[in-house]
Formats: structure tokens, C-alpha cells, sequence
């Protein structure tokens, strides 16, 4: 006779968890969640111009074959508390909804922000449809209290800052 294993309600419990575990982070990975945040602490990034958004991002984002758009989590004082992969587009292209990028600064209940994607051409250029997009993002974290301080476009070893270039209001 074969002696089974009762399952009481605390083993059930114990491999249900194992197995919500398990799954989150598997979609941490999937989704490029970070799941041990930045700790405060003097050793943040501070940005405080768009050359060290530059800087912080070029190095992985200059050689990228596709568009990617990226969303900079800062503090009050504009420490680096995060950075969020928000979409990977085509070469020429990156499909983004407002929410989406919003997201990770409600969430994490960061005052501010700074959007930054890349051109594979290595021309940092704004499009027209990078400013219609900085506009719209710049009116919707407006409604959500939240401060978009600037678009910059990483083309190669240049960034563009679409506040310097007076194209971020309507």
C-alpha cells in the first residue's frame, strides 16, 4: 500500500505562494520589472541637463537597431530613483500610449519625470511625431500632478533635448 502525502491547508498555502512567486518573476523578467528598487542614497544619479541624460543612457541606447522609449523616475531634487523600458518600436518607429508611459511615475509616486528614446539612424532630430507625442505626454502628466521636465533623443554620440529646442508646449 502506498503511503500518500496529505496536503493540510498550510502545505497547500506554502505551494500556492511558491507558485505566485515563481510566475512574478517570471513576469518581472518578461516585462524588465525592477524587483529590488534603487535604494535612496547619495550615490543616485543627478540629472541637470540633458547631456547627463546622455550620459546615463547613450552608452546602452546609442547602439539599439530598434526605437526604444524609456521614462527617468526622479525625486524632488532630480535623483535618479528608476528607469523603466516603456516600449520597443521598429527602426523607425515606437508606438506609445500616454498611460503607459505615465504609469511607473503614479506607481512609484515620483514628482517628476524625463522621457528619452533613441533613433537607430543616429540622427537625433526630433520628428514631428516625437514633439506632437512630447506634447501630449507633457499635458497628461499636467492632469496627474506630475512634472515632464524633457524629451531627449539619443541619435549615436548626440542628444536633443526637445525643451531646449522650445518644442515641448503646445
Amino acid at each position: 500500500m502506498t503511503q500518500t502525502k496529505r496536503s493540510t491547508p498550510d502545505t497547500a498555502l506554502l505551494q500556492a505562494l511558491r507558485s505566485n512567486l515563481s510566475l512574478l518573476g517570471e513576469l518581472a523578467v518578461r516585462y524588465e520589472i525592477e524587483t529590488q528598487p534603487e535604494r535612496p542614497g547619495d550615490d543616485r544619479p543627478v540629472i541637470t541637463c540633458p547631456e547627463d541624460v546622455g550620459r546615463l543612457l547613450a552608452p546602452e541606447m546609442a547602439s539599439l537597431a530598434q526605437e526604444q522609449l524609456r521614462v527617468l523616475l526622479l525625486s524632488t531634487k532630480n535623483h535618479v530613483v528608476g528607469q523603466r523600458v516603456i516600449y520597443q518600436g521598429t527602426i523607425a518607429s515606437c508606438q506609445v500610449r500616454a498611460a503607459e508611459v505615465l504609469r511607473p511615475a503614479v506607481v512609484e509616486a515620483v514628482p517628476k519625470i524625463i522621457i528619452c528614446h533613441n533613433h537607430p539612424s543616429t540622427d537625433p532630430t526630433p520628428s514631428p511625431e516625437d514633439v506632437a507625442l512630447t506634447r501630449k505626454l507633457a499635458q497628461a502628466a499636467q492632469l496627474l500632478d506630475v512634472e515632464l521636465l524633457d524629451h531627449v533623443v539619443i541619435g549615436g554620440a548626440q542628444t536633443v533635448s526637445l525643451k531646449d529646442r522650445g518644442l515641448m508646449a503646445a
